[in-house]
């Protein structure tokens, strides 16, 4: 699938150093060359990003990742060759050659091939690219060009892509422990890659004081209104409500029937919404119910509702 976009001016000012905004399948990345120190520079002092948190690689041929990672285990290249091009992100051993800029001064750099068409061709003429979500931090992650905007200014480079497809983070997974270990959940979860790798995956139960991944440590993809979450009682008109089941309709009542696919790809976008309508809360309906439907993705989402309530 060729792109309609003529992406020559956006590769020009990665080229020159710049930051470009563009779109994955999960969310819009903050891109910046991931060989220039200055140009990272640029990515933490646009997003207000703390420097302690790492920076997640992204590049359109999986050969590249000999150039980061020191060595490739056979459970990297199964992953790999199981979920790439895919919203997974995998964490090896550094090169000494990668900037500490990108790390946080660990010795593991963080690697993902996205899966979008913008994108894969953006980089394969770019290089890899260095790119957080394309959001002021600690805001909701952005899944549209709009939400770019809305952070950056009008003026603000932002390759359009429409609408994201999948609207979480990609899954991370750190190949550098003694069991696979999911730092931050995503739609691919412990089952499936398990199955690929044939053996267990853990997924980490507390935060490390040094995040090894990005979505570790800080509060994030947080609106201005509250997010709350659990059982619905009596609905209030100063409320966005996003429910799992029928409900009496009702211009601040979206109802999802139980298609977590859809409240994914959805919910940065209407923690947006909440703050643009003026709503002072945002009510998330408990999607217990749907665990068994979707066992990775409901672990997605409780995350980053409990990351937004925070």
């Amino acid at each position: 699938m060729k792109s309609m976009l003529d992406l020559s001016t956006y590769i020009k000012l990665i080229r020159s150093g710049e930051v470009v905004a563009f779109p994955t399948e999960t969310v819009y990345g903050l891109g910046a060359d991931a060989w220039n120190p200055s140009a990272i520079r640029k990515v933490f002092e646009v997003k207000g990003r703390p420097s302690d948190n790492p920076l997640i690689v992204h590049i359109a041929d999986s050969e590249e990742v000999h150039n980061f990672a020191d060595k490739v285990p056979d459970s990297a290249q199964r992953l790999m060759d199981g979920f790439w091009p895919g919203p997974l992100t995998i964490v090896l051993k550094k090169k000494p050659k990668v900037l500490d800029l990108i790390t946080a001064g660990l010795d593991t750099v963080a690697l993902r091939m996205p899966d979008h068409p913008l994108a894969s061709e953006f980089i394969s003429k770019t290089g890899p690219l260095v790119a957080p979500s394309a959001n002021k931090s600690g805001k909701p992650s952005p899944t549209k060009a709009e939400h770019v905007r809305a952070d950056f200014g009008d003026n603000f480079p932002v390759i359009d892509g429409g609408a994201t497809e999948v609207g979480l983070e990609s899954t991370v997974v750190d190949l550098t422990a003694e069991f696979p270990l999911i730092l931050r959940p995503g739609i691919i979860g412990e089952e499936e890659l398990g199955s690929v790798l044939n053996m267990e995956v853990r997924v980490a139960s507390s935060e490390d004081e040094k995040p090894r991944s990005p979505g570790q440590k800080y509060s994030h993809y947080k609106p201005q209104a509250s997010v709350k979450y659990g059982r619905i009682g009596d609905p209030k008109n100063n409320t966005l409500y996003l429910v799992q089941n029928e409900f009496e309709k009702s211009e601040n009542i979206i109802s999802y029937n139980g298609d977590l696919s859809l409240l994914s790809k959805e919910l940065y976008d209407r923690f947006r919404q909440a703050d643009l309508e003026g709503f002072s809360a945002i009510f998330i309906e408990n999607i217990d119910d749907h665990k068994k439907n979707y066992p990775s993705l409901y672990s997605a989402l409780l995350n980053r509702i409990q990351k937004a309530k925070r």
